[in-house]
């Protein structure tokens, strides 16, 4: 019989100068020049070869202060619930993050990001390259987010109105 357990390990940790949830900017878009570093542990280290060629990466972490598991979620663009699926709460069923940030340089298992919106500490899981001809798409919806106001979303995304 098949465990339904999955087990994930870090490859390192995220360091950034946020420290409060509250005041942590909500995408890398509202990060914009906030700069941190991604220290991989020197058994992972090999694996950042080549990296240094690329512009952005993905940081898939660990939601490691998140708050329980909810499969509907006010998220910080609305006042009304939707499916955690169509959000990208921390408060998940895996708490996987994900964010998109830019590559400024690799100093040996020490890689200098900007765009940051990660909290100080969290445990990184993997380093994925962005690739221009597979990530970026031009047919892109995005669902009820469509919907909202550029400047509302800013305010919000950038911790300038309360969520």
């Amino acid at each position: 019989m098949e465990s339904d357990q999955i087990r994930l390990r870090p490859i390192g940790r995220i360091h950034s100068p946020h420290r409060d949830p509250h005041k942590t900017p909500i995408q890398p878009v509202w990060a914009r020049g906030i700069a941190g570093r991604v220290e991989v542990f020197e058994t992972f280290a090999p694996g950042l070869e080549d990296l240094e060629g690329f512009s952005h990466i993905h940081l898939l972490y660990y939601f490691d202060r998140a708050d329980g598991e909810c499969l509907r979620v006010t998220p910080y663009l609305e006042d009304r619930e939707r499916g955690v699926f169509a959000t990208r709460a921390p408060s998940r069923p895996n708490r996987i993050g994900l964010s998109l940030v830019r590559l400024i340089a690799r100093e040996g298992r020490i890689l200098h990001v900007e765009d940051l919106d990660v909290l100080d500490g969290t445990p990184l899981l993997d380093i994925k390259p962005v690739i221009a001809r597979c990530d970026l798409r031009e047919d892109v919806r995005s669902g009820w987010q469509d919907a909202i106001d550029e400047k509302r979303a800013t305010r919000r995304g950038r911790r300038q109105e309360p969520c």
